[in-house]
C-alpha cells in the first residue's frame, strides 16, 4: 500500500515538474522566435528602402532619357520641317517665274489675236457685200425664170415637192410590195422547211387492219370441231369473246368480226390456242378465253408503258397508259392508231424544236391526241372530246387538254400548242400512203377532181398527181393571159373547196407558156 502511494506521488511529482519545465521551455522558444521575427522584419524594411532607393534612381534616368530622345526627335522634326518648307518655297519661286512667263506669251498672243480679229472683221465686211450683190444676181435670175415659165417661186416649190412625193410613194410602195413578197416566199419556205424537215426525220410503216381478223386452220376438218355438236362450240366461242365468227367457204380460214378490236384480238389468239391445243369444248374454251384476256391486259399495259418510254414521254397516269396500249389494236382508215399517235409525237415533237416551242408538252399532247379512240365505242361523244375528259381526269395539264379536245377544230382561240398537234396529225394522216382508200372511192375522187378543171374555159389539159394531192392545169395560150391564168387559179380552187370532200389540201398549179419550133435544114 505504501508502495503505491510512493509510485502515485513520484508520478504526480515527475508531471509537476514535466509541466514546469514544459512551460519555461516554450516560454524560452517563444522569446527566441520572437527575436527572430523582429530581426527578419528589420532586414526586411531595410532591403525595401534600399530597393526603393534603386527604383527611383532608374526611373529619374528613364525620366533623363526619355526626355533627352524627345529633345532629339523634336530637333529632327523641325529640321525635316524646315527643309520641306524650303523645297516648297523652291517650288513656288519657280511657278511664280512660269506664270511670269506665261503671263508676257498670253500678251503677245493678245495683241496677235487682236490683229486677227481686226483681220477677220475687214473680211466679213467684204463677204456681206459680196453676198449681198449674189442676193441680187439671184433675184434678178429668179424674176427672169419666173418670167419666162409663167409662173412664181413658191408654185414650181410645191410641184417640185409634188413629184418628189410621187416618185418617193411610188418607190415605197414598189419597196413595200417587194418586202411582203419576200415576206411570204421567206415564210412559205421556211414552213415548208419544217413541215419537209420534220416528215423526213420521221417515216413510219402502218400496218393495215380492220374490222374483222382471219384465223388460219390447218385443214377444213377443223371447221366442224370449231362449230361443236349442234353449233355449241361456236356459240360458247362468242359468248365468251364478245364476237362474232363466220365460217364460210373460204378454204382453211375463218373470219371474226368485232367493232372491238381488243375483243378481236383476244378471239383470235384463244381460238389459235384452242386449235394447236386441240381440245375444243365449251368448259376448254371459257378457260383458255380467261387466260388469253389475262395474256391481253398484260401486253396491253406492257405497250403503253413501252410506247410512252419510246416516245419520251414520262409520269403518265397508269390508267392513261392502258388507253394508250388499247390503241395498238385499233385502226382509223387502216391506219394503226398507235403508230400514228408515234408519229404524231415526233414530228410535233421536232416542228416544236424548230419553232423553239416546248418540245415535251408538244411530244407528250401527240402521244395521247387519239387517246379517245381506244373507249369512243363504249363512250357516246367525240374521240377529242372523250380524249380530253381521260385527260383531264387523270391529272393532264391545261395545255395538254386543250391540244387533245381541239386538234379536230379550227377556230381562232387554239394555241400554239394545239396548232402543232393539228399539223403533225394532217401530216400523219393525209400523206400518200398512211391511210388506204376504197379504189373505187379513189379513182372517183381523182375524175371529178379533172373534172372540174375542165369545165373551165381555155383549159386545154389537166393531170391529178400527188395521188390527188396536186392537179396541174395547162392552158390555150391564145385564150388565157397571165392576169387570166391567176383567175383560173383562184376560180377553180373554190369550185374544189365548195364541190369536193378530201382530206389534207390539193395544191392546184395553173401552167401557162409559149412554144416556138423551127425546123433547121
Amino acid at each position: 500500500m505504501l508502495n503505491i502511494s510512493f509510485i502515485i506521488l513520484v508520478v504526480l511529482v515527475s508531471t509537476a515538474l514535466g509541466v514546469v519545465l514544459g512551460y519555461y521551455v516554450r516560454k524560452s522558444i517563444s522569446k527566441r522566435m520572437l527575436e527572430s521575427s523582429e530581426n527578419l522584419s528589420l532586414r526586411i524594411i531595410s532591403e525595401a528602402k534600399k530597393e526603393a532607393e534603386n527604383i527611383k534612381k532608374e526611373a529619374v534616368l528613364q525620366a533623363k532619357d526619355n526626355l533627352l530622345r524627345a529633345k532629339n526627335e523634336f530637333e529632327r522634326e523641325t529640321r525635316d520641317r524646315r527643309a520641306e518648307i524650303e523645297k516648297v518655297e523652291e517650288r513656288i519661286h519657280q511657278k511664280e517665274t512660269g506664270l511670269d512667263r506665261k503671263t508676257d506669251l498670253l500678251a503677245q498672243r493678245e495683241g496677235t489675236i487682236e490683229k486677227r480679229e481686226n483681220a477677220v472683221i475687214d473680211r466679213e465686211t467684204l463677204l456681206n457685200e459680196k453676198h449681198d450683190r449674189v442676193d441680187k444676181i439671184i433675184e434678178e435670175q429668179r424674176e427672169k425664170l419666173e418670167m419666162i415659165a409663167g409662173i412664181s417661186s413658191e408654185e414650181a416649190r410645191e410641184t417640185l415637192v409634188q413629184l418628189m412625193v410621187d416618185d418617193a410613194r411610188h418607190e415605197a410602195g414598189g419597196v413595200i410590195r417587194r418586202i411582203e413578197e419576200e415576206t411570204r416566199r421567206e415564210s412559205e419556205k421556211r414552213s415548208t422547211e419544217i413541215l419537209a424537215y420534220a416528215v423526213q426525220r420521221y417515216a413510219s410503216d402502218f400496218v393495215a387492219e380492220n374490222s374483222v381478223s382471219v384465223v388460219n386452220l390447218p385443214s377444213d376438218e377443223m371447221k366442224g370441231r370449231i362449230i361443236g355438236r349442234e353449233g355449241r362450240n361456236i356459240r360458247a366461242i362468242e359468248a365468251a369473246t364478245g364476237t362474232d365468227l363466220i365460217i364460210d367457204d373460204t378454204p382453211e380460214a375463218v373470219v371474226i368480226s368485232s367493232f372491238d378490236p381488243v375483243r378481236r384480238e383476244v378471239a383470235k389468239r384463244a381460238l389459235e390456242n384452242l386449235i394447236h391445243d386441240g381440245r375444243i369444248h365449251p368448259g376448254r374454251i371459257e378457260e383458255v378465253v380467261k387466260k388469253v384476256q389475262t395474256e391481253v391486259d398484260k401486253v396491253i399495259r406492257e405497250t403503253g408503258e413501252r410506247t410512252s418510254f419510246d416516245a419520251g414521254v414520262h409520269d403518265v397516269h397508269p390508267e392513261l397508259l392502258t388507253l394508250l396500249g388499247r390503241l395498238r389494236f385499233r385502226t382509223s382508215f387502216s391506219q394503226n392508231v398507235l403508230e400514228h399517235s408515234m408519229e404524231v409525237s415526233h414530228l410535233a415533237g421536232m416542228m416544236a424544236a424548230e419553232l423553239k416551242v416546248n418540245v415535251k408538252d408538244a411530244k407528250r399532247a401527240g402521244l395521247l391526241h387519239d387517246i379517245g379512240k381506244a373507249i369512243d365505242h363504249e363512250v357516246e361523244g367525240s374521240h377529242a372530246a372523250i380524249g380530253a375528259e381521260y385527260a383531264r381526269k387523270f391529272g393532264e395539264s391545261d395545255r395538254i387538254i386543250q391540244a387533245i379536245s381541239q386538234h379536230h377544230d379550227d377556230g381562232r382561240d387554239n394555241t400554239v400548242l394545239g396548232v402543232l398537234i393539228q399539223t403533225a396529225d394532217t401530216l400523219s394522216a393525209a400523206r400518200p400512203g398512211a391511210r388506204r382508200e376504197m379504189l373505187a372511192t379513189y379513182v372517183k375522187r381523182l375524175t371529178e377532181l379533172e373534172g372540174i378543171a375542165t369545165s373551165f374555159s381555155g383549159v386545154d389539159k389537166c393531170y391529178a398527181i400527188q395521188a390527188g394531192r396536186e392537179i396541174r392545169i395547162l392552158v390555150e395560150n391564145e385564150k388565157v393571159s397571165d392576169g387570166d391564168a391567176v383567175m383560173l387559179c383562184r376560180d377553180i380552187v373554190k369550185k374544189v373547196e365548195s364541190e369536193l370532200t378530201y382530206p389534207g389540201q390539193i395544191k392546184v398549179t395553173v401552167i401557162r407558156e409559149m412554144r416556138v419550133s423551127e425546123f433547121a435544114k
